[in-house]
């Protein structure tokens, strides 16, 4: 049977966003519908809820009675640590199922579950835990020593527990849990009460905290359900047995692994493969097939990964995916024909933030999607491309991404976050209007078509002019990926005194790509020399004269963030920099 197309996918998205409207109870727990719920219920209590998995170690299924036991007993121990409601936790770790376990734990208290990045270095744990003011943080063995490094100047800290990482200082986990009662009376949240703080990336800037509300998984789900085509995560039938099995790479201590991935996984009560490893196409691949995994979360890097290193991937794995969802970066055209052909998935590009996250995309089960297009406002969500006036933008006409407070029906959209954290000017500066009802803007550039898909243009920051033309970076890297020996590429402007700037492009080579040049030597000028020459004829070829790498540099790597993000920002200081040192 031929892969449906999008072409072929009927067009419910008016009736389906028409005729949705929230159901937000006053009090509302994270913790509450994601474990205790299914536990209350011996039909689901032995259900999988997290698959561990690591090199070199065996496989572990974890029930939702064990993942609930196990975060009684945390809550237990924590609150003899003196953890009271509202205080922050910090949740140092890598994919896991102690993880799963500490946000239930930490939620279902009535704390702030806090999480911190594995790659994180001292300098950015430092900063997170001494302005959160967190009283707990929770490690294991690849992130205590660098939490003990600085817990001395930490003052409000005044305790670690470490998974499988003895360590003096530190609380052991299994002991501490063992020793803890096995029941615990969860706390009766609001809805509107903190349940995370999640730190953005800081790319202007010192890092601010977004904390985020237990009403707003609500607000996750319409775009969850509508990223993974509804197969398996039907939310009208939750408790129904289903095969539908989650895995994404994304880590848990990102809002798109957390709450794009761990949280809507476990609230519609299906398993999640928890991978504690690095990331690599063949690991992906045979995780994958092994796991029997039918939905993921994949960002644009990894996907381009995978298609660089398994060209057709289905003639050496056996994998069953059902839905692709992806954001982060623009998909482009050469992935999303990728993932149609050799994957039989159409991947369904989403796009969100941590402060509203969620709140845009395609859903090819219910319409079209459109390869490259960041998709529509999900259901539930008021969605629009404003300019500086915060008035909407005719079609065609580039503005910034803005979320309405209240959806098509004048009710309260659930997603918005509560403000950052000890900072009321950030806060009220990310909106456009009252804030009772208002715009929330994004600061991502967009553009709107006349069937209502957004197309992205890159971060306002990142869009730039040269000799007069508006260049946005992302078709223009888009087109770069599509030749073969590209793995992956970043464009930025380069300062030139007669046209302000021109198009630069630095691009990592595919090395499957490398290795088929016969002849070539490391450093070999006269090849690279060529291979410009070509890659610039290859855009001159697809997109405008005035977009072509007017400068390539070949790289080992792109500057990415922790959540798989190009940063753009730190190569086009570094092009300032050459400039200045030139002048």
């Amino acid at each position: 049977m031929r892969q449906r197309q999008a072409s072929d996918t009927p067009d419910h998205y008016a009736d389906l966003h028409g005729r949705f409207g929230w159901q937000v109870p006053r009090r509302f727990n994270m913790a509450a519908v994601c474990s205790r719920r299914w536990v209350a219920d011996p039909a689901t209590a032995q259900q999988t809820a997290v698959i561990a998995t690591a090199p070199g170690q065996p496989d572990r299924h974890h029930s939702y009675a064990e993942l609930q036991q196990q975060a009684n007993r945390l809550s237990s121990a924590l609150t003899a640590l003196g953890v009271q409601r509202g205080d922050r936790v910090a949740i140092v770790m890598p994919q896991r199922f102690e993880t799963a376990v500490a946000y239930m734990a930490v939620l279902q208290m009535g704390a702030v579950g806090m999480p911190l990045s594995q790659l994180f270095g001292p300098e950015a744990l430092e900063f997170r835990l001494q302005d959160s003011e967190a009283v707990v943080a929770i490690c294991d063995g690849s992130t205590l020593a660098a939490v003990q490094s600085v817990s001395g100047n930490c003052p409000q800290l005044r305790a670690l527990i470490a998974v499988e990482a003895p360590a003096p200082g530190a609380l052991e986990w299994t002991g501490l849990l063992a020793s803890a009662p096995a029941r615990f009376k969860a706390v009766d949240t609001l809805a509107d009460e903190a349940a995370v703080l999640i730190y953005t990336s800081g790319t202007t800037g010192n890092p601010k905290g977004a904390l985020i509300p237990h009403r707003a998984l609500i607000g996750n789900l319409t775009g969850f359900v509508c990223s993974q085509n509804w197969f398996g995560f039907d939310p009208f039938d939750a408790t129904k047995p289903s095969q539908a099995v989650f895995w994404s790479p994304a880590d848990w201590a990102w809002t798109g692994g957390l709450m794009d991935a761990l949280l809507p996984s476990l609230y519609f009560g299906r398993p999640i493969v928890a991978f504690n490893g690095r990331f690599s196409p063949q690991a992906a691949f045979e995780l994958m097939e092994r796991h029997r995994v039918t939905h993921t979360f994949l960002f644009p890097t990894a996907l381009k990964a995978m298609m660089k290193a398994y060209p057709q991937p289905r003639k050496q794995f056996r994998v069953q995916l059902q839905a692709i969802m992806s954001a982060g970066e623009a998909v482009g055209d050469a992935v999303f024909a990728y993932c149609q052909k050799q994957l039989g998935v159409t991947v369904n590009e989403m796009f969100g933030q941590t402060e509203i996250n969620y709140i845009v995309g395609n859903c090819a089960r219910l319409y079209p999607a459109k390869a490259g297009s960041m998709g529509k406002g999900y259901p539930g969500h008021r969605v629009a491309v404003i300019d500086d006036e915060g008035c909407e933008c005719p079609v065609g006409v580039p503005g910034d991404v803005a979320v309405h407070r209240l959806d098509v029906h004048g009710d309260p959209d659930p997603i918005f976050f509560l403000g950052y954290w000890k900072n009321e000017a950030a806060t009220r500066a990310k909106f456009t209007g009252d804030m009772a009802n208002s715009w929330c803007r994004t600061g991502d550039m967009a553009v709107r078509d006349a069937e209502g898909y957004l197309w992205y243009q890159g971060r306002a920051d990142d869009v730039f002019k040269a000799a007069g033309y508006r260049i946005g970076p992302g078709e223009i890297e888009n087109c770069l990926v599509k030749h073969p020996a590209v793995a992956n590429a970043a464009v930025v402007p380069k300062p030139d005194a007669e046209r302000g700037a021109v198009v630069k492009a630095y691009v990592v080579l595919a090395q499957e790509y490398l290795g088929a040049q016969p002849g070539r030597a490391a450093g070999d000028a006269a090849f690279e020399q060529r291979l410009v020459a070509e890659l610039q004829a290859h855009v001159k070829g697809k997109l405008a004269p005035y977009e072509y790498p007017k400068e390539i540099e070949f790289v080992e790597s792109l500057p990415m963030t922790t959540t798989g993000k190009v940063q753009r920002r730190v190569l086009r200081l570094q092009e300032e920099a050459r400039a200045r040192a030139l002048a």
